[in-house]
């Protein structure tokens, strides 16, 4: 591989030259552009990359760590993060936390170590390394959240309003003559769920239904939303509806009413969060909550460039649409179960 020394010997210029030919050409002039291009040309010359980092204390590269990368409602949210972030000429680096705070922890220190530019979370917590970075940064620490929103965070964040969503939910349910209705949340711990679960209890009290919703907890996963439906319908005020607070446990909660013979949406309606790809092509197919995650992941983008470049210099919340898509999952109630 030849050097940029060998390139300049031929073009007859310093390398200096050859440097601005490849990082601000138009201060170059035009005869001299063209001959140290001919030579890099002819001499399959390629800069390095890691040589350029150190002059310009940027790597051109994004890390995005995820708390669990099984989990579908992620991809498109990644994918939108990988469009956005190619256009700016950056490549991305994906980390799974696995709900841990070690690997949270050595997934951090890349960007203490500025191995990347800057930080995308998707999730609600940060390792205890960023943390004290945003103190001392404050708005200034290349650090974005997406998907949830907490003002305890300091950092700016990419969401829809879950609360707004989940009340929107529960309104389709009630208006379709639902009054017993089981919700699914997830750990609230996180923030999206506490929101939904707000959502939902504000709903309630609108249509005076407050005794007549039933929590049971999940984890987002289909296996608690199968435990968790087990222990709804068991309970002597069965529900005629379950909202779950994402489309995985609601996938959790048609499996068991199908095994148990609880047809759907005839005895049992059924709505999730989040429309996953897969929402649109299970039988019955799902009513849920849209989320933009393409957009979503873009708007994470836009959010740190800003902070990079410095128009951003204190969080910034940007709430994105959300939309009720209303499929075959969800029903009247049962005729002896209206009013009730």
């Amino acid at each position: 591989m030849p050097t940029i020394h060998e390139v300049a010997a031929r073009a007859g210029v310093s390398t200096a030259t050859v440097s601005r030919v490849l990082s601000n050409p138009e201060i170059v002039a035009l005869t001299t552009r063209r001959r140290v291009l001919k030579a890099i040309e002819e001499m399959g010359y390629s800069p390095n990359a890691s040589a350029k980092s150190l002059r310009t204390f940027t790597t051109r590269k994004l890390l995005v760590t995820v708390p669990d990368i099984s989990n579908p409602f992620f991809s498109l949210i990644i994918q939108g993060i990988e469009q956005a972030a190619l256009r700016e000429d950056y490549a991305v680096v994906l980390g799974d936390t696995r709900h841990g705070a070690q690997h949270a922890e050595r997934y951090s220190q890349m960007l203490l170590r500025r191995e990347v530019d800057g930080l995308i979370f998707l999730g609600h917590t940060m390792s205890s390394s960023i943390k004290e970075l945003l103190r001392r940064k404050g708005g200034h620490a290349p650090v974005v959240n997406g998907c949830e929103y907490s003002p305890g965070l300091g950092v700016s964040s990419a969401h829809v309003d879950n609360a707004a969503a989940a009340k929107q939910a529960m309104g389709h349910l009630f208006s379709l003559g639902h009054r017993r209705i089981g919700i699914i949340t997830g750990p609230l711990a996180s923030p999206l769920s506490r929101d939904r679960l707000r959502g939902v209890q504000a709903a309630a009290r609108a249509h005076g239904a407050r005794r007549q919703i039933i929590v049971a907890h999940g984890d987002f996963s289909i296996e608690s939303g199968i435990a968790a439906t087990a222990r709804l319908l068991a309970d002597e005020r069965a529900p005629t509806a379950i909202f779950c607070f994402n489309d995985e446990m609601a996938i959790g909660v048609l499996d068991y009413a199908r095994r148990v013979g609880k047809s759907v949406p005839a005895a049992l309606s059924v709505v999730g969060f989040d429309d996953i790809r897969f929402a649109r092509y299970i039988h019955p197919a799902l009513t849920t909550i849209s989320q933009p995650m393409l957009d979503i992941g873009r708007e994470t983008v836009r959010l740190l460039m800003d902070t990079l470049h410095g128009k951003i210099t204190k969080p910034v919340s940007v709430t994105l649409p959300h939309k009720l898509e209303v499929r075959e999952s969800t029903g009247a109630p049962p005729r002896s179960d209206r009013g009730h």
